[in-house]
């Protein structure tokens, strides 16, 4: 599935349904819907906010999905950032009044998936993200 996306926020409710339709074609869990619509709403939020400077662009979502995976990339022409060595690690032992904004989505988003890369070619960043539809099972302690 490949989604070109303008950088509105009304686009993310956008991005929901395509995944949504996605996810029942190939039979996805709750979980991982649940797991690739919070990483979309997160990387998407990002780009439509901090990507460019104003003005009207569009973003690139391919996502797809076979037994084993799913491979979810996003594709911008915005300024350079990596978001997987850009955003420091959020202080997640402080109160939520003393924490500085920023961060937390990344955090998320690094935890859910399994893999994660980050490229600038051709004047573009390019994120790949990876998660396993398998479970792994929990042992316990």
């Amino acid at each position: 599935m490949t989604l070109k996306v303008k950088t509105e926020r009304e686009e993310l409710d956008r991005i929901v349904v395509a995944i949504d339709d996605l996810a029942r074609e190939d039979n996805w869990s709750d979980d991982l819907l649940f797991k690739v619509n919070l990483v979309l709403e997160e990387i998407g939020l990002n780009i439509i906010e901090y990507a460019f400077d104003g003005g009207s662009h569009e973003f690139e979502i391919i996502v797809t999905s076979d037994a084993q995976s799913v491979t979810i990339e996003t594709v911008d022409d915005g300024r350079p950032f990596d978001p997987l060595t850009e955003t420091p690690a959020p202080d997640l032992d402080s109160s939520l009044d003393c924490r500085p904004v920023g961060g937390l989505g990344v955090h998320l988003v690094r935890t859910l998936m399994d893999q994660s890369d980050y490229r600038r070619v051709d004047g573009r960043n390019c994120l790949t993200l990876t998660t396993y539809r398998t479970e792994t099972p929990h042992c316990p302690e």
